[in-house]
């Protein structure tokens, strides 16, 4: 057991939430039906792991696509109507092992945080479909609604620690099936970053990133932390 963690913060789609890359489909889909052309494979490259609104507005920026503010935020509101009517109808299961490593990690008095780029209104939709609650299965949940800038930057980790009173990232473990969930573990100085195969992005994108490690399965986490 790695005792110098104690917290670990983990993505929720594709990390903890297993729902099959659903986020980006819509994503996807919401522009492919305004008209733009893209790939779920350009989706997933480019978005994975952002902020959306941020997401949108790379992929727009990708494809030669310079849009509004005003038209952003409306292709936004849009995207937020479809993924919510999908969550609504979409049965949502934890990521295999997800919740014995949650409460392997609580019974070791390691913290456990839920970060992810959704805002707080869909994050939370997905705790209640999952039965998972703050104080029980997980000790806190941090949207990108909670923050200012969403990551890369380290805000969410840092918001995290401050709640808790750890003043030493060396102590945070950050966990996420993207790139730009291991920068921003590097970004807020975690002791311990790890990369996993079960969402958005391939093992040698991981790779390409760095991350101190790369597991398959968050079962694989309990002889880590």
């Amino acid at each position: 057991m790695n005792h110098k963690i104690k917290m670990v913060v983990f993505d929720m789609a594709g990390t903890t939430v297993d729902e099959n890359n659903l986020v980006y489909k819509i994503l996807l889909n919401t522009l492919l039906d305004e008209g733009f052309e893209c790939s779920l494979d350009l989706v997933l490259a480019l978005g994975a792991g952002k902020e959306k609104r941020n997401a949108i507005v790379d992929v727009l920026k990708e494809i030669g696509e310079i849009l509004t503010e005003d038209e952003i935020d409306n292709l936004f509101q849009l995207f937020l109507i479809n993924l919510n009517k999908a969550y609504h109808f979409l049965d949502v299961k934890p990521q295999k092992g997800a919740e014995d490593l949650f409460k392997y990690l609580k019974e070791s008095n390691k913290l456990v945080v839920l970060n992810t780029g959704y805002n707080a209104e869909i994050a939370t939709l997905l705790l209640t479909k999952l039965n998972w609650e703050v104080g029980n299965q997980i000790d806190a949940l941090i949207t990108a609604s909670d923050v200012t800038i969403g990551r890369p930057k380290p805000d969410m980790i840092f918001l995290a620690m401050n709640q808790f009173d750890i003043t030493n990232a060396d102590e945070v473990a950050k966990i996420g099936d993207s790139i730009i969930d291991i920068e921003e573990g590097f970004n807020a100085g975690c002791g311990l970053v790890v990369g996993i195969t079960t969402g958005a992005h391939t093992y040698s994108q991981l790779v390409s990133a760095k991350p101190d490690i790369i597991v398959s399965s968050l079962l694989e986490l309990k002889l880590l932390l």
